[in-house]
């Protein structure tokens, strides 16, 4: 199974990682569990992070703000912040390193062993398999510290008091007892040891209050499947909220940092788009697709008849800084229009499909070895089932095509969720592309395929 990290490098990682959850802020989502008096000196905290929102997203929260408190948060500059506070800042450790790869999968782990008598080895953060030395900050406990974990107080997973954190988790482990390096939790892959991938951690010894969760359960994303029985309570969770986007089958979500007129809302992982009544409104998804035939699909959220579903061939399509361009009025861009036009470059293809609404489902498949689009509403194909004809990939502004979404007015705001095969949304049937991947209302056009880092790492 491939994975895309930081570098947006792919491998077989050999270890499949089945699920993960999806932690929406707008959802004031969180879960929480109590442990009873553990220790509180030694232990080691391993995770699976692919962010959606950026700035403040609290990690965990302990004690709800008062004191003494624990907190491990991405900060409003996107840098890792782990802060134990009992009347001064017992840890403060703030990265110099920045966290803003929103198509990446980061894996992080916190060991502490406060017992230590050298102070930098009292708290140990490693990511992706590297220990992080270099902070903006850099406060140790003092030796023999107590720190909140295992007090017999709340553990709050994704929440610190009213914030909340918006991201996608996997295996989220904690062993009581231990000082663990990162190899206990992922490895180095021997062929291309620049990437770093995760293990089995299903036979390590947890102890008494450690904790492991696998988010595989839809029904009970909190179950604790350590043996130990530390089950965690989940708040404000759906069925829908477990996802197949995980550290080892990596699937494309939306880009806030490509966000034409900061206009586009984001959430549910950076899947669901709602799109500014102010101005016109263009953004793209993170994976840039260069060759290979391609499928995604978008539930409708709105009746306005404004929303602009498509590709564009350039990352900030509206180069010339115009306002007034609707998604498709760009060189580099082909959309489907909530009015059934087919838009690209300026021009409209009137009458080119049926007009689409609320509760509508629109299907998309292109192929880049043809340079072919085709669109589909609720499982039909439109146009009569002609082609598109598009840009060669080679010849656009990015070498390739991302997915797009927009509008084409700036009077009402359009809203839709992405499905790249791990939806948002309920799925009622449930189709797959022809390698098994994903999950949609209506079967992919044959031959082409979710699109996701296994997928891309065999066709793109």
């Amino acid at each position: 199974m491939p994975l895309i990290l930081g570098t947006n490098s792919i491998k077989d990682t050999g270890y499949d990682v089945a699920n993960s959850c999806r932690f929406n802020d707008d959802d004031s989502a969180y879960m929480h569990f109590t442990p009873g008096s553990g220790n509180r000196r030694t232990f080691t905290i391993s995770m699976w992070v692919k962010r959606a929102k950026l700035g403040e997203a609290y990690l965990w929260g302990i004690n709800n703000g008062t004191n003494p408190y624990t907190q491990i948060v991405f900060d409003a500059n996107d840098k890792l912040y782990i802060n134990d506070y009992d009347g001064g800042e017992d840890t403060q450790l703030i990265t110099n390193q920045v966290f803003r790869d929103v198509a990446a999968w980061y894996h992080i782990v916190i060991a502490y062993d406060t017992t230590q008598s050298t102070a930098a080895n009292r708290v140990k953060l490693y990511v992706n398999g590297t220990r992080v030395t270099s902070f903006a900050t850099e406060t140790y406990p003092a030796q023999n510290f107590d720190t909140e974990w295992n007090n017999g107080v709340q553990q709050d997973l994704g929440k610190f008091s009213t914030s909340y954190g918006d991201y996608y988790l996997a295996e989220v482990c904690m062993v009581e007892d231990s000082q663990l390096a990162p190899t206990s939790f992922g490895e180095f892959d021997e062929d291309s040891p620049q990437i770093w991938k995760p293990k089995d951690v299903s036979g390590l010894t947890f102890n008494t209050e450690g904790f492991y969760l696998d988010f595989e359960d839809s029904g009970d994303l909190g179950d604790d499947e350590s043996g130990n029985g530390n089950d965690f309570t989940e708040v404000n969770f759906a069925a829908t909220d477990q996802t197949t986007d995980t550290c080892t089958l990596n699937y494309s979500t939306f880009n806030p940092l490509d966000n034409t007129y900061g206009q586009g809302t984001f959430s549910e992982g950076n899947l669901k788009i709602v799109t500014s009544s102010s101005l016109y409104c263009t953004n793209t998804s993170t994976f840039n697709l260069t060759k290979g035939k391609w499928h995604f699909e978008v539930k409708v959220g709105d009746s306005n008849q404004k929303n602009c579903i498509g590709i564009a061939g350039a990352t900030t399509p509206h180069v010339s800084g115009d306002s007034t361009l609707a998604f498709g009025d760009s060189s580099n861009e082909y959309s489907y229009t909530a009015t059934g036009e087919l838009r690209h470059s300026g021009s409209s293809t009137g009458s080119w499909g049926s007009s689409f609404t609320n509760g509508d489902i629109i299907g998309c498949a292109f192929d880049l070895d043809n340079n072919e689009l085709f669109f589909y509403k609720n499982g039909t194909i439109q146009n009569s089932g002609s082609a598109y004809s598009i840009t060669d990939p080679t010849s656009t502004l990015s070498g390739g095509y991302f997915v797009g979404a927009g509008d084409f007015a700036s009077d009402n705001t359009s809203t839709m969720e992405y499905n790249f095969g791990s939806p948002s949304y309920s799925i009622s049937s449930g189709n797959t592309d022809a390698n098994g991947y994903g999950n949609f209302e209506h079967a992919p056009k044959s031959g082409h395929y979710a699109i996701n880092s296994a997928n891309l790492a065999e066709f793109g």
